[in-house]
């Protein structure tokens, strides 16, 4: 077998395995500056300013930020229950995503600095490290493509 043929066979059997859970919809027109965007079933509606500057509406970081930070949170709860761990009721996530430039190149960083009172640093560690590398979506959408900090506050 060539490598094209495995790597097609590879391709095909994730495939068979993989089932879309959800597939968001948004319509978005006039960029960051100005623009809006909208999901298909309404429950999105933003206007976007460009960061720094004076206007109304949000940006496509704080959008990422806050995407990022829920999913996250979600994510440690199965990493939690697999553990046999309890999540406090107070876990959080404050997302920091820098949009930073080199030149022409734009490029995005990333902070995730995670809150979970009450459970011991190693525990707390264990599943902020396990969500990051194996759980988390935007976690594995991003990895390789950006850098992250990951913080036990």
């Amino acid at each position: 077998m060539t490598t094209d043929q495995t790597t097609s066979a590879v391709a095909v059997s994730t495939q068979e395995a993989m089932k879309v859970q959800y597939t968001a919809k948004t319509h978005t027109s006039g960029g960051r500056r100005g623009g809006v965007s909208r999901s298909d079933d309404g429950r999105l509606d933003v206007k976007f300013s460009a960061p720094i500057v004076p206007g109304t509406g949000t940006n496509p970081e704080q959008l990422f930020a806050a995407g990022w930070s829920a999913c996250f949170i979600s994510a440690m709860g199965v990493v939690a229950s697999k553990m046999k761990v309890k999540l406090p009721a107070e876990v959080a996530v404050d997302a920091e995503i820098d949009l930073c430039n080199s030149g022409d190149v734009y490029f995005l960083r990333a902070r995730l600095n995670v809150s979970l009172p009450g459970l011991e640093r190693e525990v707390a560690q264990a599943i902020v490290d396990a969500t990051h590398g194996e759980t988390c979506a935007y976690s594995n959408a991003t990895r390789g493509n950006i850098d992250v900090t990951l913080n036990v506050v």
